[in-house]
Parts: structure tokens; C-alpha cells; sequence
């Protein structure tokens, strides 16, 4: 299977290269603001992973004729604010009549060459971060089944519309190589990626991953979305794992993420400094693993 990064990149010059996204989908939460905003942090998320700075977004709409020009209005609303928030601007885009809703962005981001962040750049030997935690793809099934408390599913709404544009700028201070995202093939799938195109192996600490407050009762109650199945099936020959973790932990990695955070590779020898800006910043951080000189992933407690 071929791995393409996050983003196409064009370079310029030696000063300047464009990186260029689209993502788009269906509603996932039912408040129409609520789900432009998620629709807009995830589809700026690539721009991030790859080390730019937003410059300018289209809009992908798609709604039926039913639907009423108030929410249509929320949703893009909810974008709108999300590419201002980002820097950027929002330049008009194109919309279609169809049978369910679907929202999303083109964008346009900017790099110097030289801070390009790809999956290929990791090294053996560095720890492991993520700046998000996760469970917000079980949290929307158990939802869309009106089985999710209320306020677990505003806390992974919340996160979910956090852009990762701080992380970014952190990131950019150092001279890291490696940063990908974590969207829908889940940790370990966004993980195989980076491990196979850097040639590196990935331990991954599973107790220091975070998730959401009631994810695992959802994962104890079954509500894994199909997608979880479908990437333990593209993934799993991949993975080793320790005794003791359990099948729940395991698919849960497997499960799919919306607007999720960075994950990205640090040398050993400036790890102290990424934890001292990151806190200085007030940015969420965990570290919850490392590379290795071997191959593919293993799933450590």
C-alpha cells in the first residue's frame, strides 16, 4: 500500500512551499455550528500536521432542498469562524443539492521548505507525542444510538473543535521532522503509517494514552463504529501487544477519530524543552511512546 503524507506540498522557491487539503463528511453531532466547526478544525488539522500556517479556505456544501437556511447558515457559520481562528481567510466555495448534508474545506496553507513535517521523518530512538486525547469516534456512535451522557458528549465536542494550530506553532520552534494527525484510521493506523515510511518501529505505552471521560464504558457497552473493524482488518498484522491488554483497549486504538490531535517524534535530547513549551503555552500534551529500530507496532501497558 502506497502512504502519501497529510497534504499535497508544491514548493515555490527555496523559501516558500504551498500545502493544499480537502476533507469533507456528514454530520456528526446534531447542532449545525457545532458541526461547520469540526468540519473546519478537521479539514485545517492537515495544514498543521505538515508544519504550515493557514492562508485560505473554500467551502464544500452539500445539503438537501428541505433543509432550512438558518441551519445550512449555522453550519457555515461554525466553519467560517474556525478559518478566522485559524488566521486564514474564507473565500466563497461551492455548493451542491444532494440528499444528506456534508460540509467541509478546501485549504491552502503555507512552509518554509526547510520545516516541512512528513510521516517519513522519525528516527529510532525518539519519544512519542500527542496533543488530544481520544474516544470521540465511540462517543459519536454511542450518541447517534441516544445512549451517551450528555456531557461526555460535549467534552469530545469541545475537543474536537480545538484546533491543533497551537500545537503547530510549538512545534515549529524546534527543528522536528516527523507530525501526522490522527483522524480516521485511528491511532495505530496514522501510527503504521508513520512506521513504515520512516522504516522505524513504534512501542506505544498504552497506559499513558488519554481518552475521554466515558469512553471505555462506551467500548464496554460495544458501540465501536464499523470503522474500527475495517482498520483492525487493514492494520493488525502489523501489531504485537503485551498480555493483559485487553480486546476493548486494543479496538479502541483501532477506532476511528474526527479532529483529533497531533502525534509527532522528538529527539531524546529535547524532549525536557517540549514539555517546558508546551506548558508554558497552556497546550495539552502526552507522551505515549517511542520509536524503535525494529518494525512495526507494540502495544506495551
Amino acid at each position: 500500500m502506497e502512504i502519501s503524507d497529510d497534504a499535497a506540498v508544491y514548493k515555490i522557491d527555496d523559501s516558500t512551499a504551498l500545502i493544499h487539503t480537502l476533507d469533507f463528511f456528514t454530520p456528526i453531532v446534531d447542532d449545525p455550528y457545532d458541526f461547520g466547526a469540526i468540519a473546519a478544525a478537521n479539514a485545517l488539522s492537515d495544514i498543521y500536521a505538515m508544519g504550515g500556517r493557514v492562508l485560505l479556505a473554500l467551502n464544500i456544501l452539500a445539503f438537501p432542498k428541505e433543509l432550512s437556511e438558518e441551519f445550512v447558515s449555522l453550519i457555515l457559520l461554525g466553519g467560517a469562524n474556525k478559518v478566522k481562528e485559524a488566521g486564514g481567510v474564507l473565500a466563497g466555495g461551492h455548493s451542491i443539492s444532494d440528499q444528506e448534508p456534508k460540509y467541509g474545506l478546501s485549504v491552502l496553507g503555507i512552509v518554509p521548505p526547510e520545516k516541512i513535517l512528513t510521516k517519513g521523518g522519525a528516527k529510532p530512538g525518539e519519544v512519542l507525542f500527542l496533543t488530544k486525547p481520544l474516544g470521540g469516534g465511540i462517543i459519536a456512535t454511542a450518541n447517534k444510538a441516544e445512549m451517551a451522557e450528555q456531557v461526555h458528549v460535549e467534552e469530545s465536542v469541545r475537543w474536537m473543535k480545538v484546533l491543533n494550530k497551537g500545537a503547530a506553532e510549538i512545534i515549529s520552534r524546534f527543528s522536528l521532522k516527523c507530525c501526522t494527525d490522527v483522524t480516521g484510521f485511528a491511532l495505530i493506523g496514522h501510527l503504521s503509517e508513520v512506521a513504515e515510511k520512516s522504516n522505524v518501529g513504534i512501542r506505544l505505552k498504552t497506559g499513558s494514552i488519554p481518552f475521554h471521560p466515558g469512553t471505555f464504558d462506551y467500548a464496554e457497552q460495544q458501540f465501536f463504529p464499523a470503522g474500527s473493524f475495517r482498520n483492525r482488518c487493514a492494520y493488525q498484522k502489523r501489531v504485537e501487544k503485551d498480555s493483559g491488554i485487553s480486546e476493548d483497549l486494543e479496538l479502541l486504538l483501532y477506532t476511528p477519530e474526527t479532529s483529533g490531535g497531533l502525534i509527532f517524534t522528538v529527539p531524546r535530547e529535547i524532549v525536557p524543552s517540549i514539555h517546558e513549551a508546551f506548558e508554558q503555552a497552556g497546550e495539552p500534551l502526552w507522551e505515549i511512546g517511542e520509536t524503535t529500530d525494529s518494525s512495526g507496532i507494540r502495544l506495551t501497558l
